[in-house]
């Protein structure tokens, strides 16, 4: 493999020559090579969506040139289109905060909106990371990714599941069977019964599911570590996907 050399605050450290990514990204995987489980899909579509409204809102409030914050979305929707997931090479162990992960994010929407910008070049921390801290963009990228699971697979497949134990439990309705309690033969029930109480169990679990969405629907972004400033997506400010900061 071909590396080229980058330098940061601790020195000089080889990357793959055709690597997005940077110098603080490649520490990460040298430190941290535990399990080579990469993070999935949809969790670097949420870190996109994240980098990308946060891109935008900061050339809203003219903290970013126009011309830096379409590049910064134009390059954060390409990440969360998967076009480079590739790029994202961390192990899911890694330190606490997500920091790495969240340095990768910054490295590769740098580098992609810099080629879109064509002639400025994107700061991976102070164009990317805007505002932002890992403190507050993993937990949100894990909110976010979360609902986006529930409501996109968890919820219709829960539905799906309990219509076919309900539709079971009208074909099997005239079926008698033992019933059982305590490892003994107890009073009859029908199949029927049985597997409407399934689909009764998979419907109350779908409601709790639902019941949790409220609170993953509330977003850590802005709650950095330490400090005052003004975060770019204020109290209020609603994602593409729905999600509220509240």
């Amino acid at each position: 493999m071909e590396y080229r050399i980058e330098k940061d605050s601790m020195g000089e450290v080889k990357v793959p020559a055709d690597a997005m990514y940077g110098a603080s990204t490649q520490r990460a995987v040298d430190n941290f090579p535990i399990s080579n489980h990469r993070f999935g899909r949809r969790f670097i579509w949420a870190l996109g969506l994240i980098k990308g409204s946060a891109g935008t809102v900061a050339g809203e409030m003219e903290f970013k040139s126009p011309a830096i914050s379409e590049a910064l979305r134009k390059a954060a929707d390409q990440v969360m289109d998967g076009a480079f997931d590739d790029q994202f090479v961390l192990d899911v162990f890694q330190t606490g905060s997500g920091t790495s992960t969240n340095t990768n994010a910054n490295e590769v929407i740098a580098v992609r909106a810099t080629e879109i910008l064509g002639n400025a070049k994107v700061h991976p921390n102070d164009d990317v990371n805007f505002g932002q801290s890992s403190n507050d963009v993993i937990p949100t990228a894990i909110h976010v990714s979360a609902v986006a699971a529930f409501r996109e697979d968890l919820l219709p497949a829960l539905d799906r599941l309990a219509a076919s134990l309900e539709a079971k439990s009208g074909e099997f309705a005239d079926i008698v069977k033992s019933g059982r309690t305590h490892l003994m033969d107890a009073t009859p029930v029908t199949l029927g019964q049985e597997f409407g109480g399934y689909g009764a169990q998979v419907r109350k679990g779908a409601e709790r599911v639902e019941k949790v969405l409220p609170e993953l629907e509330e977003l850590a972004l802005g709650g950095t570590a330490v400090g005052s400033a003004a975060p770019p997506l204020a109290p209020g400010s609603t994602l593409p996907t729905g999600l509220q900061l509240r």
